[in-house]
């Protein structure tokens, strides 16, 4: 599924007009852009939880060459779904 799928998944189930469905969904994707890139948590009740996480520098090899390298330190997004996103997808 891609953004332009959830747009118009909007406009048709709300009945927005396609811009504003399109605003909406831009809105909701900006809004936790930037409340990860705060370092803040996102719980979506029934869907899961976004979390941003420190790493740590380490030593990695390259794979080509066997040459050692330093990954440098960075911040990664995790997701765990909720139990009830869980079972929904195993329904059946």
């Amino acid at each position: 599924m891609t953004k332009a799928d959830i747009i118009e998944a909007v406009y048709e189930q709300i009945g927005f007009s396609k811009k504003e469905a399109a605003e909406v969904v831009e809105l909701v994707f900006e809004t936790m852009k930037d409340t990860l890139a705060d370092g803040e948590k996102i719980k979506i009740s029934g869907f899961g939880n976004f979390v941003v996480r420190p790493k740590r520098a380490r030593t990695g090899r390259n794979p080509q060459t066997g040459e050692q390298i330093t990954i440098s330190a960075r911040r990664v997004l995790t997701f765990k779904p909720s139990q009830v996103l869980k079972d929904s997808l195993n329904e059946g």
